[in-house]
This record gives C-alpha cells, sequence and structure tokens, in this order.
C-alpha cells in the first residue's frame, strides 16, 4: 500500500458516514448514529466538527498500512491544522508505532496549505451539558457531583452494539445513545492481507464524536471524566514519548480544547472537571460519593465489559487484568477489605500469583515494563499501597515496594471546568 487517502464524509438523517481508502487498495467506510431531535442545529458549525471526527477516526484504519504518505481530499489544512493532526497522528499512535517497531518518521505527515484565510468564528448561544459515561468510577463520579449541585445535564454513552451498561440508567436523567459501526469486515480483510493492528487514540475519537452530538442536541458543554494521567511514558523511540493515555494528557486536552475553539466555535467547552485530580483522590471521591449506590454495579475492567460488539448490560470484574490489579490498588485504602474482594469473586488480589507480574509493572519493580492500560502512576500506585497495608486488612505482594511520598491530595493544572 502507498498513499492513505482521507476520501470524504457526510452526514444525513442523524447518521455520519466517513470514508478512506489505500490509494490504488483496500477501502473503508465506518457510519456512526447520533441521536436525533427537533432542535435546529447549525449545519456549519456540525460541518466542522464532522471533518474532526473524519481526521481523528481515520487512525482506525490508516494503521493497517502506515505510512508517511497522506492526502485529505475534502478541504485543506492550515499550519495549526496540520501541526495539531501530526500529533495525533505520532504522539496518538505512539504504542501502536512501538509495537509494531515503525519509527516516527515513518509515521502520517500532514501539509499545510499555504496561506489559507483565518475560518470565520461562529458563535453558539445555546446551552446545556452533555457528560460523556463509560460505567467506570470516573464518568459516574462527575455524573453524581453534577446531580449533587442540581446541575442539568444529559448522560451519553457511545455504544458499539445494542446495549449499555444498566448502572447508567440509574443516573436519574435520559440516556443519549449514540453507536459507532466500525468496519470490521474491510479491517479483517486488511489483516488477511498482512495489515497491522494496534491502538489508537480513542480518547479523542470518542470526545470528537460526544462533540457532535452536543452540537445536535443544543449543548454547550461537554464533559469528558478524566484526572490527572497517561504523563508517565512506557518508553521512548528516539524522541516520540510511548504512552497508552496519549489522549487522556493534560497536554492533549489542551490540545483538543485549543481546537475547538479555533476550528468549531470559541464558545463549546470540551475538557474534564475531573482533571486536577490525582487518580487515587478520585477513587477516594468515589467512595464517598458514589460507593453506595454503585459500588457493585460500576466497573473498569476492560476485559469483562468493552469488547466490540460484546453485550454489557451488567458490568464485571475479570480479576486478573491490569485495569483489575490498577483498581484494586486505587482502591483498597479507602474500601474495608472485604468489601472490595467480593467485586473479584472474594480474592484479594494482592496475593494471586498470577498477578504479580502485573503488579510489578504497575509498581515499577525489577524493569517490569508499566502494563498499556489506563492506570495510575507508579509513584501514585505505590502510595495506595502502602496506604492499604496499613489497614492491616490486605494481603501482601511477594516482593517488597518501595515507600513512596506522592501527595495524592494535590492539586494538578485544569480548564477549572466548574461542576
Amino acid at each position: 500500500m502507498s498513499k492513505f487517502i482521507f476520501e470524504g464524509y457526510s452526514f444525513s438523517n442523524g447518521k455520519a458516514r466517513f470514508a478512506y481508502s489505500f490509494e490504488g487498495g483496500q477501502k473503508f467506510v465506518e457510519e456512526v448514529e447520533f441521536a436525533k431531535s427537533n432542535y435546529q442545529y447549525d449545519e456549519k458549525l456540525l460541518e466542522r466538527a464532522l471533518f474532526l471526527s473524519f481526521m481523528l477516526i481515520g487512525t482506525s484504519y490508516y494503521k493497517t498500512f502506515p505510512t508517511s504518505d497522506v492526502q485529505v481530499l475534502p478541504g485543506q489544512l492550515d499550519q495549526w491544522q496540520a501541526s495539531f493532526f501530526n500529533t495525533v497522528y505520532q504522539e496518538g499512535l505512539s504504542q501502536f508505532a512501538f509495537e509494531n517497531d515503525i519509527k516516527r518518521g515513518a509515521l502520517a505527515w500532514f501539509n499545510a496549505s499555504a496561506q489559507l484565510a483565518e475560518m470565520p468564528v461562529i458563535s453558539y448561544k445555546d446551552r446545556g451539558t452533555l457528560a460523556l459515561q463509560s460505567g467506570g468510577k470516573d464518568s459516574l463520579l462527575t455524573a453524581s457531583l453534577l446531580n449533587k449541585a442540581y446541575k442539568d445535564f444529559s448522560p451519553w454513552y457511545l455504544s458499539s452494539s445494542d446495549s449499555h451498561p444498566k448502572v447508567l440508567d440509574e443516573l436519574g436523567k435520559p440516556l443519549v445513545l449514540s453507536h459507532r459501526f466500525i468496519d470490521h469486515e474491510a479491517l479483517s480483510k486488511a489483516k488477511s492481507d498482512g495489515g497491522k493492528n494496534g491502538h489508537v487514540p480513542v480518547t479523542y475519537i470518542v470526545q470528537s464524536l460526544a462533540l457532535i452530538q452536543a452540537i445536535l442536541l443544543g449543548k454547550h458543554k461537554v464533559l469528558v471524566s478524566i484526572g490527572h494521567e497517561g504523563e508517565e511514558p512506557h518508553a521512548m523511540i528516539d524522541d516520540l514519548p510511548v504512552t497508552h493515555q496519549w489522549s487522556k494528557t493534560w497536554s492533549a486536552e489542551q490540545l483538543f480544547s485549543q481546537y475547538v475553539e479555533r476550528y468549531v466555535s470559541p464558545d463549546i467547552i470540551v475538557g474534564s472537571p475531573l482533571r486536577g485530580f490525582s487518580e487515587l483522590q478520585i477513587a477516594e471521591m468515589f467512595v464517598g460519593e458514589c460507593w453506595e449506590k454503585f459500588g457493585h454495579s460500576f466497573s473498569s475492567c476492560n476485559v469483562g465489559n468493552y469488547k466490540q460488539g460484546a453485550d454489557n448490560t451488567d458490568l464485571s470484574w475479570c480479576g486478573n487484568c491490569p485495569k483489575c490489579a490498577n483498581s484494586f490498588l486505587l482502591f483498597a485504602p479507602f474500601v474495608e477489605a472485604e468489601e472490595l474482594k467480593s467485586l473479584f469473586g472474594g480474592q484479594d488480589l494482592f496475593s494471586l500469583v498470577s498477578l504479580q507480574e502485573t503488579f510489578k509493572g504497575l509498581l515499577g519493580i525489577d524493569d517490569v515494563m508499566k502494563p498499556f492500560e489506563c492506570v495510575g502512576e507508579i509513584d501514585e500506585l505505590r502510595q495506595a499501597y502502602h496506604m492499604a497495608q496499613a489497614k492491616e486488612q490486605y494481603g501482601q505482594l511477594s516482593f517488597g515496594v518501595p515507600s513512596s511520598n506522592f501527595d495524592y491530595k494535590a492539586k494538578y493544572p485544569s480548564q477549572d471546568i466548574a461542576i
């Protein structure tokens, strides 16, 4: 395969269609269905948001035969946009590049068109909040804090099947559902032809689709739920930091917000009200605000819940993956042992032989690489472990864990998005 081509996109009757191809080869078409309403949305505003999703969703198909040669047929990029998409397709695909032994120079390179006129500003006077939901601790905490503050909002969930986590029905608000239909048939064909696979900046993709849904419903605020995370790289490829969580970092949130301000509307806010908190403090807040209601119906386990097309109505924990180990570390300081173990079939995960290497990666022991998952920082998780051990309710890991002075109540930079 040679050049990757961004063919075009369209929107009709609540459905977006995004098309891509490799020059002389494989074609891909993805569709996304959005919740409809009688709101008279601004078509120019929607067009700008669709273009952003179009460019970001492209990562899902570009990765099959990565190349530096890319072409965007519908529209031109100015210098800032070209730099933005270069960052997405390089830093956002860093894990993919690492796992497939690809150098930064072999990844996509977008060129700016000469002297493009500045896009006219589109003012957006509608008001309302769309809060992204997954069934995990962070998004449920945001929803609970909004309810506690008597703030109106619409919970939104992006599904890849006909189901959604039933815990979202307990939020007390009508759930807004969108459906993403990845072109699995074309991806399977690409794989059979020798195509590659790997992680893409999915948080960016989901945020962009939430932005479209917000515009269709007349909302001006899109709330994601991300704490201070993703800042600790797993490895390096020359000057390229390798991280699973690039699109969840503070720099990525700022970049996305700047794109929306410059190219969609300065009146639309996209960001996380939890950004200023550590993952450990978010766990403590979740226990205080949400555990009684959601403690036995939420989950952060990808293995058990979030496979494409899977029925995830009832969320569960597999009890044997990095996300489960990470969650056990984060909650152990704040939840009684028997209560926490009940989520994992009565098991104390610290005592599981099968998880010892995983815990070593999470805690930075014996040079075991940190798992490619959305997990806490090493010092943060070491602090969590020692806080849990101080309760004298949990088993011990089979290896020593260095002490940590991590201040889990420290405040981190954020957009200061008020709930």
